[in-house]
């Protein structure tokens, strides 16, 4: 059985780190990914997590702003079906010197690959984390993307088949719940001065 090491992934030039597994290769190997954005991708369980950093919704209130960017994400890449699966209350944090409010939601929605169509549409379980770096006016996301039905019309039917996939315990990896616990409690700022203040 593979064992699923992780290690201290440098994101944004060393800027911000996290921990998750090895497994996750980066995206911007492979493709263009937005300056904002760092993606990481497991081809081989079409599972993936993103680190994102967006000007802070000022607007968005602290309890229940990982359901707003959730909902948000969902009517974004046009998802069918959004549902609610559970969300936290409100978190302080200390990142470096700094006390930083997080929250969390869990959601399942219906999205398709790139291009195609909603008949190729998966069922992906969704977990969001919003770290609320307001020192910085930054709203840092983590999302964590992990199939639970995979379309056969789908492009990654062809990598890890049409259906329901191996639970990740089985295969012997981390499930996606465990990574997306991971990189968010292991999210460090190394550098500030990444923020432009």
């Amino acid at each position: 059985m593979p064992e699923d090491i992780s290690t201290d992934r440098p994101l944004y030039g060393g800027s911000i780190s996290s921990t998750f597994p090895v497994r996750f290769q980066d995206v911007s190997n492979i493709r263009q990914v937005p300056d904002h954005q760092e993606a990481f991708v497991d081809p081989s369980r079409d599972e993936s997590l993103i680190f994102e950093l967006l000007d802070l919704k000022p607007d968005v209130n602290d309890n229940g702003s990982a359901v707003w960017f959730l909902q948000d994400l969902a009517n974004e890449q046009d998802a069918q079906g959004f549902t609610l699966v559970e969300q936290s209350g409100v978190v302080e944090v200390p990142i470096g010197n700094v006390s930083v409010v997080v929250t969390t939601a869990v959601g399942q929605m219906g999205i398709s690959k790139a291009r195609q169509g909603r008949e190729a549409q998966n069922v992906v379980q969704v977990y969001l984390a919003n770290l609320r770096l307001k020192n910085v006016g930054t709203d840092v996301l983590v999302v964590a993307y992990e199939p639970i039905l995979i379309s056969p019309l789908s492009e990654s039917a062809a990598t890890v088949g049409a259906g329901l996939p191996a639970p990740a315990a089985q295969s012997g990896f981390l499930p996606m719940a465990e990574v997306f616990k991971l990189a968010v409690s292991n999210f460090k700022v190394n550098d500030w001065n990444l923020f432009g203040n």
